[in-house]
């Protein structure tokens, strides 16, 4: 559970800061000793090849119970994490939008933002206050306004799913957005839908960090990535800026292989 620390209080006063993060899965070293800073307001990706331990990163910011931190600290906003729930960390702030997001048969899309958006602000919200927070969000990020009344992801597209994720993450106004490959089974297209989806976000809250994880140039391309940093076999093994993706797309991981 969170400590009496304020914000901002703490180790470290970076966004999100990952000091030496070991993590195992069923007694499976997966992440070896990860470091990683993003501030706010910057966008950061990350990329690797298949198994170099992305998604298992993503998932224990969020605090799935599945992965198992054996060594290392996550902080956010100077506070340390590592062992907060997963609830309790998306009312601070942290919001992750999944590579293949659930379908909820039975909850309606405001039904379930409306819950969502309450545990975020510790207040309970109107049904009225969050359509119009939503048909707001919506217009701007081009979506069909009966979009609201479906059932979560039941029956959406992949790319539906994904501009879904972008609703959310849009309306809950978190501080870190982890994006675990949104880029994921979408053509062009939808990308770059999904991609000027979170710029709205960003020009509306300049403050944002985000996370991106992604195997493809051409979503780094859309989103204007800060600094770029390549994992493989659970270790970041490089970082820099774009030049650094745009390398990994002409040449593969092999240069980097242990």
């Amino acid at each position: 559970m969170p400590s009496e620390t304020t914000p901002g209080q703490g180790r470290s006063t970076s966004l999100l800061r990952i000091e030496d993060l070991h993590v195992s899965v069923e007694d499976q070293p997966i992440l070896r000793g990860v470091n990683l800073t993003v501030e706010s307001g910057q966008v950061h990706a990350l990329m690797g090849p298949n198994g170099s331990g992305k998604s298992t990163l993503a998932n224990v910011l969020l605090g799935n119970p599945a992965y198992e931190v054996t060594s290392g600290t996550i902080f956010f906003r100077g506070e340390d994490v590592t062992a907060w729930p997963t609830d309790v960390r998306g009312k601070a702030g942290m919001f992750l939008a999944f590579q293949e997001p659930e379908s909820i048969g039975g909850v309606p899309v405001i039904q379930f933002l409306r819950q969502a958006l309450s545990a975020r602000r510790g207040v309970d919200m109107s049904v009225l206050e969050v359509r119009l927070m939503m048909m707001e969000w919506m217009e701007k990020l081009g979506m069909d306004p009966a979009f609201g009344e479906r059932h979560l992801n039941e029956g959406f597209s992949g790319g539906e799913k994904k501009r879904n994720e972008i609703l959310q993450l849009a309306i809950l106004e978190p501080e870190l957005a982890v994006l675990d490959e949104t880029d994921s089974g979408l053509d062009v297209d939808a990308l770059r839908t999904v991609a000027r989806g979170v710029h709205t976000v960003r020009e509306a809250r300049p403050d944002l960090g985000v996370l991106v994880i992604t195997h493809y140039q051409r979503m780094l391309d859309e989103l204007a990535a800060d600094q770029v940093h390549l994992l493989m076999d659970g270790i970041i093994v490089a970082e820099g800026g774009p030049e650094l993706a745009k390398e990994l797309e002409t040449e593969g991981y092999d240069a980097w292989r242990s």
